[in-house]
């Protein structure tokens, strides 16, 4: 059975950091490029952050770029989230998937409000 599991998401302050994490299962983790992407409220989701399969290039939207980085640790199967400077714009549901979307996990709220 396929599972992406997303966790570390909360309230935050402006200025603060977070760090999400990702667990994957039941797929061939390491052969895939994983995302991560983000639903802000009354907007579509987009993608945020990307990384190939080992870990050799990372991508970022110019909406975080410098603030949030990317990471994985194929031994373990995990995909990682550091989030940085902390804005109310970064408040969203926060998505882990393969990069071709085949899977995805069901998200974490992160909420950044003083």
């Amino acid at each position: 059975q396929v599972q992406l599991v997303e966790s570390g998401g909360g309230l935050v302050q402006p200025g603060g950091s977070l760090r999400l994490s990702c667990t994957a299962s039941g797929f061939a983790f390491s052969s895939y490029a994983m995302t991560w992407s983000r639903q802000a409220p009354g907007k579509e989701r987009e993608p945020i952050a990307r990384i190939t399969r080992g870990s050799l290039a990372m991508d970022y939207s110019d909406s975080v770029r410098g603030r949030f980085t990317i990471s994985r640790d194929n031994a373990t199967n995990m995909v990682y989230l550091q989030m940085n400077s902390l804005n109310p714009d970064d408040t969203g549901v926060y998505y882990c998937s393969t990069d071709d979307y085949t899977y995805m996990g069901q998200g974490t709220q992160v909420t950044v409000s003083s």
